[in-house]
C-alpha cells in the first residue's frame, strides 16, 4: 500500500504526535508499505528529505508548533505518488488539507484522534475570548471532521467511550500506538545516564513535554517528602515555572531536569530509575507509561482517562487522585513486588508496534476494498 499520514506535528516538532506518526511510518514500512509525510513547513534548516511540506508560519501560541498556510502542491505530489489512502492525524488545519486529499484522489480518509482539543485551549488559545464559547466552536468543528473520515482511530477504550458521547463517527477502531519493545526491555545499562544527571539512591522518572495539562507541579509537591530523587525529562512551556516551584519548596538538589534529549537516549533514563510516575488527566494513551513499562520499570499514574486501561491498581502499577494521594502511589511503586512488574511488562508487550501495525494494516486494507466495491 501508499499511505500519505498527514499531520500538524512532525520534526522539529516533539510531541506524542509526531512519536506516533514516526513509530507507524517506521514500522509499515518494514512491512513492506510506502509511507508519505504530509507536514507543515518548520523552516529550512528542519526540513526532513522526502517530507511532502506546506508552507507555514509559527503558532505564536506554542513554541515550536507550526500552522500550514495556501496555497500547496501537496495534492499534484500525492496524485503523482498514487495514493492508496490518506491518514490523517490530530484534527487541526491540515485534517482539513487530509479530507480535501481525500476527496480529490477518491481514496478513503482514516483519522487518529491524539488530542482532547477542549483540555488545552485554557492554557494555549490564541485569542482572548470566552472559553465556554471558543470550546463550543471548536467541538462543533471536531464533530464535523471527524463524520468526514471514513473510521476514526481512537488509542484506547476509555477515549472512545468520552468522544462517542460528543459526536458520530462513521466507524471507530482501538489502535494504540505501539511500543518499541525491542529497544525499550529490562536490563539497559543505565549507569552513564545517572552519572551524568548526579544522580543517586532511589529515582523517581516523569519523562514528556513539560506542559501545563501534565500537572508535573503536582509530582514535585508530592515528592517533597519521599526519600527518592526526581529525574524530570523533557523540554516545554512550563519548564521555567517548574523549576521555580522546585526552587521555592527548596528541592533544588532533589529535582533534576535534563531539558530536551534526543529519543535515542530516552531508554537509558528509564533505566537510569527505579520507576515512572505521570499525574496527568490529559493523556489519551500515555506513550511514555509504556515505554516505561516495557523497560522494566513499576508506573503510578492519575487515575484518569487512558490510565484506566492501562493500570490495574495493585496488579500492573499503582493509580491516584490527588498530591497527597500521588505521594502514597509513588512510595508503594517504590516498593512493588516481582508481581507487579512482571505484569507491568506484559502489559507493555501486547501494546507492541508490530500488533498495532498489524492492526492499521487490516484497517487500511477493509477500507481500500470497500472504496473499490
Amino acid at each position: 500500500m501508499r499511505i500519505a499520514m498527514v499531520t500538524d506535528s512532525y520534526y522539529p516538532t516533539k510531541d506524542g504526535v509526531v512519536t506516533s506518526v514516526s513509530i507507524a511510518k517506521r514500522t509499515l514500512e518494514k512491512r513492506g508499505h510506502e509511507v508519505f509525510i504530509v507536514a507543515p513547513d518548520p523552516g529550512e534548516k528542519d526540513r526532513l528529505e522526502g517530507v511532502i511540506y506546506i508552507k507555514s508560519i509559527k503558532f505564536r501560541s506554542y513554541d515550536g508548533y507550526f500552522i500550514p498556510i495556501m496555497p500547496s502542491t501537496a495534492l499534484r505530489k500525492l496524485e503523482k505518488l498514487r495514493i492508496d489512502i490518506i491518514h490523517i492525524h490530530g484534527v487541526a488545519v491540515m485534517a482539513l488539507r487530509g479530507l480535501l486529499y481525500s476527496r480529490q484522489l477518491k481514496v478513503p480518509s482514516v483519522m487518529t484522534f491524539h488530542t482532547m482539543v477542549g483540555d488545552v485551549l485554557d492554557f494555549y488559545c490564541p485569542v482572548n475570548l470566552n472559553m465556554g464559547f471558543v470550546k463550543k466552536c471548536a467541538w462543533k468543528y471536531i464533530r464535523a471532521v471527524v463524520k468526514r473520515t471514513d473510521a476514526l482511530i481512537l488509542p484506547s477504550p476509555s477515549i472512545e467511550k468520552e468522544l462517542l458521547s460528543l459526536t458520530s463517527p462513521k466507524r471507530t477502531e482501538i489502535i494504540p500506538t505501539g511500543t518499541d519493545v525491542e529497544r525499550f526491555h529490562p536490563g539497559t545499562d543505565g549507569s552513564a545516564f545517572r552519572e551524568k544527571y548526579g544522580l543517586k539512591g532511589k529515582v523517581v522518572a516523569s519523562v514528556g513535554r513539560l506542559s501545563y495539562e501534565k500537572n508535573i507541579d503536582m509530582v514535585i509537591k508530592a515528592m517533597k517528602n519521599i526519600d527518592a530523587m526526581l529525574l524530570i525529562v523533557g523540554d516545554g512551556p512550563a519548564g521555567p515555572e517548574l523549576k521555580g516551584l522546585a526552587g521555592e519548596l527548596g528541592m533544588g538538589d532533589k529535582v533534576v531536569f535534563t531539558g530536551y534529549i534526543e529519543n535515542k537516549d530516552v531508554n537509558y533514563a528509564y533505566a537510569a530509575s527505579d520507576m515512572l510516575v505521570s499525574a496527568s488527566r490529559f493523556e489519551t494513551q500515555g506513550l511514555s507509561v509504556l515505554e516505561a513499562m516495557a523497560s522494566g520499570l513499576p508506573v503510578a499514574c492519575c487515575d484518569a482517562r487512558a490510565f484506566h486501561d492501562i493500570i490495574r491498581d495493585g496488579e500492573n502499577g499503582f493509580l491516584f487522585r490527588g498530591e497527597e494521594d500521588c505521594a502514597d502511589a509513588i512510595r508503594r511503586c517504590l516498593d512493588a513486588s516481582d508481581d507487579v512488574r512482571r505484569n507491568s511488562l506484559a502489559t507493555a508487550l501486547d501494546n507492541s508496534e508490530e500488533k498495532t501495525a498489524e492492526r492499521l494494516e487490516k484497517l487500511y486494507s477493509e477500507l481500500i476494498e470497500a472504496g473499490r466495491k
